[in-house]
Order: structure tokens, then C-alpha cells, then sequence
């Protein structure tokens, strides 16, 4: 699992609209939050979704880009991005690379039935790079806002 003051695991992955995205892309001018979540259209990655696009305009005058990723389709999230108008990118992981380079593909226990799956996690990135924020098994309620504290400071 990463930890904060780390160097973030450098990316390259396709967008809801198949654009590449990289990490570098924001390197000396954004801050980047990376929230990693389990499926689009399902209630906690729903409620999740909805607040950071409530407060898209916050995290942008923050200097900061939020992006979500799960490891469905681009044709997927333009669908989740399009039924509840997001404001948001989201980040097509089909391989898992990305969730394995973050620690977030792990085994999870519902109902006694073990499991590898998404855990719900979240990374502020400054544009140096470096991890300023890592939270393993986040609560989707509330939790934009608190991500926004955190970027709000740096």
C-alpha cells in the first residue's frame, strides 16, 4: 500500500471519452485527486460521483483535477458521466494496472464470501508528484468535501 510523501505510481489510461491521460500531463500545474472506485451507477460510487461534481468548481479553484477510476469501459462511464451530468473524468482501468499500482485491488469479505474487488480509496497528488493524502477504505458520504479540505491547503 502506498503512503503519503511518496512518489505516485505515474499512470497512462484511457478517459470516458478514450483520451489518453497521464499523470505527467499535470506535473508543475495541478494537483490531482485519484479516487479509486468499485462500479459506475451503483449507490455509493453514485453518491461519491455526485459530491465531487458538486464541488467541481471548488477543486478547481484549487488548481486541482479530480478523477475518478474503476475498471469499466470508457463506453461505460460516459454513460454514469451522462445519466447524473458529472463533472468529473473517469478513468478506464479494463487491465487493473492501475488499481494493482495503487494497492486498491484487494481481497474484500461480504456476507462471509471472500473476494478481490475495488476498495474504495483516495489520493491527493501535488504537482510535484508526490502523495499528499492517502485513505484505503473510504466512506463515499462527505468524503469530497473532506479531499477538497486537504487540497485547499497545499
Amino acid at each position: 500500500m502506498l503512503e503519503k510523501n511518496q512518489i505516485a505510481p505515474a499512470f497512462e489510461i484511457p478517459n470516458q471519452s478514450n483520451e489518453i491521460i497521464r499523470l505527467s500531463d499535470f506535473k508543475g500545474s495541478k494537483n490531482v485527486v485519484l479516487y479509486f472506485y468499485p462500479k459506475d451507477d451503483t449507490p455509493g460510487c453514485t453518491i461519491e460521483a455526485n459530491q465531487f461534481t458538486q464541488l467541481a468548481d471548488a477543486f478547481a479553484k484549487a488548481d486541482t483535477v479530480v478523477l475518478g477510476v474503476s475498471k469499466d469501459t470508457c463506453e461505460s462511464h460516459q454513460t454514469f458521466i451522462d445519466k447524473f451530468e458529472l463533472k468529473v473524468g473517469l478513468l478506464a482501468d479494463t487491465t487493473g494496472e492501475l488499481c494493482e499500482a495503487y494497492g486498491v485491488w484487494q481481497e474484500k469479505e461480504k456476507k462471509g464470501v471472500k473476494k478481490m474487488g475495488i476498495v474504495r480509496s483516495t489520493f491527493a497528488i501535488n504537482k510535484n508528484g508526490q502523495l499528499v493524502y492517502v485513505m484505503y477504505g473510504v466512506t463515499p458520504e462527505g468524503h469530497a468535501q473532506a479531499v477538497l479540505d486537504i487540497v485547499t491547503g497545499l
